[in-house]
C-alpha cells in the first residue's frame, strides 16, 4: 500500500491529477474529513474528502491533496504512473 492512515488503516492512491486524488483505501472517511497519512517515503499528506463510496471490502475516496509540496506531489504521481523501464 501506498500511504498508511494517521488513524489506522491502508490506502493505495489510484488516480492524481493535479490537486485532486483518488485512493482506496482499507477504512472509510466521511465527505469533509480530512484524514491525513505517510507515504512509503515518510512524506505526509492530508486529503479534504469529497466522495467516499463502498467497494466490496474497501472504500474508494476521492477528494484533493492540503497542502502538499510539490515534492510530494511529485512521489505520489510517480506511485501512479511509475517510469518506463
Amino acid at each position: 500500500m501506498h500511504i498508511r492512515w494517521d488513524t489506522g488503516g491502508e490506502a493505495q492512491v489510484t488516480l492524481l491529477n493535479g490537486e485532486q486524488i483518488t485512493v482506496v483505501s482499507s477504512t472509510p472517511s466521511a465527505p469533509g474529513s480530512r484524514p491525513a497519512g505517510v507515504l512509503q517515503s515518510g512524506a505526509r499528506l492530508k486529503i479534504k474528502v469529497a466522495r467516499c463510496k463502498r467497494h466490496d471490502a474497501l472504500f474508494v475516496i476521492e477528494g484533493r491533496l492540503i497542502d502538499t509540496v510539490r515534492e510530494t506531489r511529485g512521489q505520489i504521481q510517480r506511485l501512479v504512473d511509475p517510469p518506463a523501464p
